[in-house]
């Protein structure tokens, strides 16, 4: 079934020099035997570990790119039972295989020449053959082929989440061809073609989310409270055709008291902070507006919690889960937010898990609390994509947007590895100098609460 289109928010040797300088991002032999003895001995009446989750969301990358192309599956079926004849890939997905392949050496889950092969594979072919306009690419893609499939849009949040991967790619093999790669494919982008619809805006600063040859500029743009951090600091650090300063300072929402603490916007599903937060460690610093994001995304999954607690008529929210997400839903794929008459009790795993840099013992808890349920929602690739216990509902299938947001946000919570590499980039360092962000001891303070 095709799913909604997601436009709202929604072999190769190294050189042994290479091979040391990789090395040097390394966890210790030790931890990474530990993590592959732990995950080969977890017994299926225990609840899994957190690395035995992301050993399973790092196979999905592996397994669910295709060899060619390098291109990562949209989402597949969960039970290795069920058939899966998916075949289209995404460009999201495809930017956290990308990240998801320096995990998996950390973890001794795969070696460093594999790894290495698969990310060359893949930016040799974005880079030289995916189709693309302006540096912006297809959302989603023949995964054989990498043809547009769906009359899907130019994606300009798909693209930032290829791109991101790419470059969190070329900072763990840094000085190689994965890295120049990496670096030419962020450096295309026309930021300002996205930013003012081609010119026929030149005012905007506010980038759409996508156009389409058939219908042109899609309506919507990047304005108010979403996921869109990640796309403006890359836009505003790439170096020709970027995004201007003052996009940044024009990015702007209120602060809502919701549940008993303050949040971005309002009520909002969790990718709104997970998905950059998995990319960029914000702990402690605030931007030249004076905001707190970090603050902000932790209250957002407070107020999540919080609201599903207030709820035990439905069935979902009085077995103590949470995690109101965009994700896929009973009758297709949609968005959902703690409000009233925005849920219906379907709620996301990944997201539950994905919380743990927020609220950790809620998410080792939702670890515990969701294996009660293995039977109909762990498969080969871990947990489901979403389930409704209100309505006596559970997804067969797994999404690698969502896996990647989990894969990322558990190994920052052990290591901090994809912030550590993706904070070495240039472009990114720029990017986060033209927000402006400071520690908070150092920053200019907000007057606005």
């Amino acid at each position: 079934m095709k799913p909604l289109l997601r436009v709202l928010t929604v072999g190769i040797v190294l050189a042994s020099a290479v091979s040391a300088q990789a090395g040097r991002m390394s966890d210790a032999g030790r931890q990474r035997r530990a993590d592959v003895a732990r995950v080969q001995s977890a017994p299926e009446s225990a609840p899994p570990t957190l690395a035995e989750v992301q050993k399973r969301a790092f196979d999905y990358f592996w397994r669910e790119t295709e060899a060619t192309t390098g291109l990562t599956k949209d989402r597949a079926k969960n039970r290795e039972e069920t058939p899966d004849t998916y075949s289209v890939a995404s460009i999201a997905a495809t930017g956290y295989m990308l990240v998801a392949l320096p995990i998996g050496v950390e973890h001794g889950w795969v070696t460093r020449k594999e790894a290495y092969a698969h990310a060359l594979t893949s930016l040799r072919f974005i880079h030289d053959k995916l189709p693309s306009e302006h540096g912006f690419f297809y959302h989603f893609d023949d995964w054989h082929t990498g043809k547009r499939v769906w009359d899907s849009e130019l994606s300009s949040i798909d693209t930032t989440l290829l791109v991101l991967g790419g470059l969190t790619a070329g900072e763990y093999w840094h000085g190689t061809e994965v890295q120049k790669l990496s670096e030419e494919i962020a450096g295309r982008i026309d930021w300002k073609w996205m930013e003012t619809d081609g010119g026929m805006k030149s005012d905007a600063l506010a980038p759409s989310m996508g156009w389409t040859p058939e219908k042109g500029w899609l309506s919507t743009r990047w304005q108010g409270y979403n996921e869109a951090l990640s796309l403006y600091l890359l836009g505003m650090g790439t170096t020709t055709h970027g995004l201007p300063v003052a996009a940044w300072d024009g990015w702007t929402f209120p602060v809502v008291a919701e549940e008993g603490t303050t949040v971005f916007g309002g009520p909002s599903p969790l990718f709104f902070a997970q998905m950059p937060a998995g990319f960029f460690d914000l702990r402690e610093k605030r931007d030249r507006q004076g905001r707190d994001w970090w603050e902000k995304w932790r209250n957002a999954h407070l107020a999540d919690q919080a609201y599903a607690a207030r709820h035990p008529e439905n069935k979902t929210y009085a077995a103590g889960f949470w995690g109101i997400n965009a994700n896929d839903q009973p009758d297709g794929y949609g968005a959902d937010s703690p409000a009233d008459g925005h849920n219906t009790g379907t709620v996301s795993p990944t997201a539950m898990l994905a919380g743990i840099l927020f609220t950790p013992q809620k998410s080792r808890q939702a670890l515990t609390d969701l294996w009660k349920l293995h039977d109909k929602i762990w498969g080969r690739y871990g947990f489901a994509n979403a389930f409704n216990l209100q309505k006596d509902w559970y997804d067969p299938d797994v999404l690698g947007i969502d896996l990647g947001m989990m894969l990322l946000a558990v190994e920052d919570s052990r290591t901090g590895l994809t912030w550590r590499l993706l904070a070495r980039s240039p472009t990114i360092q720029r990017g986060q100098k033209g927000a402006g962000f400071l520690p908070v001891r150092r920053a200019r303070r907000s007057s606005s609460p």
